[in-house]
């Protein structure tokens, strides 16, 4: 089967590659810049889906399209726009070519209603793909737990230089992350899920419910740290989020929406995802271990 994946250079788009290869898929890869490509895939093509620049190219002879663009770095206000027209091209661009499948990550949405910048933006994305090719997948995830997912790094940078946690008032609300492992599995199931099963949005989730507070301790007590935590009454993420990028060393535009999404409980609709799909789901632990070990590969983690 011939794939394409996006966001080629990414964190997802990167592992995806050698697992869809693995199924005996012809995996081509779409990106802005090759330099940044570190995955290797069986053809490349350089484009920009905000221009439209080499999507012909890369959607040509597709059945299966993976869409793993997003654009939450750079203008602030910007970001929701930026995402919306380039899911809007590329879908318009996919139906163009026939494409059968598309296959998108987004995130879990609010079941109180309640709905941040970010999650609105991947809601959208989500509706304006699924309506582009008629048995398009979406599957919505809460915090992936893995060494190149920069939420989960960005948890662990703020463990580790910080000696004290003082956490909002959302430290309270609950969420099942879920092992990078898992996602790729779900990934790469989607590409072959029976048509009954396709033209719709999945939860995806780790078998354990967490509160934020929870989540923090747990991945400090495998980082074989102690760190003293102070419970606030209130959120104030603006402010929150540029002290917690500064610390952790991370861009502020993807931190701040980010961080409006743990104003809410992000907990899977169901649990019926993991059988449809044929995924084994790995507990918590396993996947912060991993995730820890793997990161130590990769750059110093000073507090372990």
């Amino acid at each position: 089967m011939q794939t394409l994946v996006t966001g080629a250079s990414g964190y997802v788009g990167a592992a995806l590659a050698p697992r869809l290869s693995r199924d005996g898929h012809a995996v081509r890869g779409f990106a802005r810049s090759a330099s940044r490509v570190q995955a290797r895939f069986d053809e490349l093509v350089i484009g920009d889906a905000e221009t439209g620049k080499g999507l012909a190219k890369a959607l040509d002879g597709v059945e299966v399209a993976y869409y793993l663009i997003h654009s939450m770095e750079g203008p602030a206000a910007d970001f929701a726009a930026a995402e919306l027209r380039q899911a809007e091209r590329f879908g318009h661009a996919a139906a163009k070519a026939g494409v059968r499948r598309i296959v998108y990550l987004g995130g879990l949405v609010p079941q109180d209603g309640s709905i941040s910048r970010h999650l609105a933006s991947r809601l959208a994305v989500e509706e304006t793909l699924l309506r582009a090719a008629p048995e398009s997948v979406a599957l919505r995830a809460s915090i992936v737990i893995g060494a190149r997912s920069r939420s989960f790094r960005f948890l662990v940078r703020l463990l580790e230089r910080l000696p004290v946690l003082a956490v909002p008032a959302w430290r309270h609300n609950r969420t099942q992350p879920i092992d990078g492992r898992d996602v790729l599995e779900f990934l790469a199931a989607a590409a072959v899920l029976p048509k009954p099963h396709a033209g719709r949005a999945w939860d995806i989730a780790g078998p354990d419910a967490m509160s934020y507070a929870e989540m923090l301790e747990r991945i400090a007590d495998s980082m074989m740290i102690s760190r003293p935590s102070l419970g606030l009454g209130f959120s104030l993420t603006p402010v929150a989020s540029v002290v917690a990028a500064a610390v952790a060393g991370e861009d502020v535009a993807l931190i701040g929406p980010l961080m409006e999404s743990l104003e809410h409980d992000l907990l899977p609709r169901d649990d019926t995802a993991a059988t449809t799909f044929g995924v084994k789901l790995h507990r918590f632990g396993a996947a912060v271990e991993r995730a820890l070990r793997e990161l130590e590969a990769l750059e110093e983690v000073a507090a372990r």
